[in-house]
């Protein structure tokens, strides 16, 4: 097995043995490579390809932090095709969020939210995503 090194902050490494001391993991190397493995598929779902989908993309950071803000900024004129909706807000006493609702296929939403995660000095990015059709489905029905 080939060794990789990774730079991370102490706190983020704490975390992770921490997590792995918790979850009966070997160490954090096999934290790392099934953290590795999710991230990569994410996105495979082929049941999603080819479909017009809706995404929810929550980015946290914080708010003395202002490059992140102009970033997400930046992100959402570039993608302004995809980017049905943002919403910027407060959180606490010194957070910021950035709420997406995003309208496209599969491969634009991962670049959108691989753009977003590559952004440094973000705290969390949560997404979900759902195709169109199925939500319009289950409206219908709920009706």
């Amino acid at each position: 097995m080939t060794v990789v090194s990774v730079s991370m902050p102490e706190e983020l490494l704490e975390r992770i043995d921490e997590f792995a001391d918790d979850h009966g993991y070997t160490g954090r190397s096999e934290v790392m490579r099934e953290a590795s493995r999710g991230l990569l598929g994410e996105f495979e779902d082929k049941q999603l390809e080819g479909k017009e989908l809706m995404g929810v993309v929550t980015v946290v950071f914080d708010y003395e932090t202002t490059s992140v803000e102009e970033q997400m900024m930046h992100l959402r004129h570039e993608h302004e095709d995809l980017v049905a909706s943002n919403f910027h807000s407060h959180v606490g006493e010194s957070y910021c969020m950035e709420l997406f609702v995003l309208e496209g296929q599969l491969e634009e939403i991962s670049t959108f939210v691989g753009k977003i995660r590559a952004t440094q000095d973000t705290l969390s990015v949560d997404y979900s995503v759902l195709p169109l059709d199925e939500f319009a489905r289950g409206i219908s029905e709920a009706l």
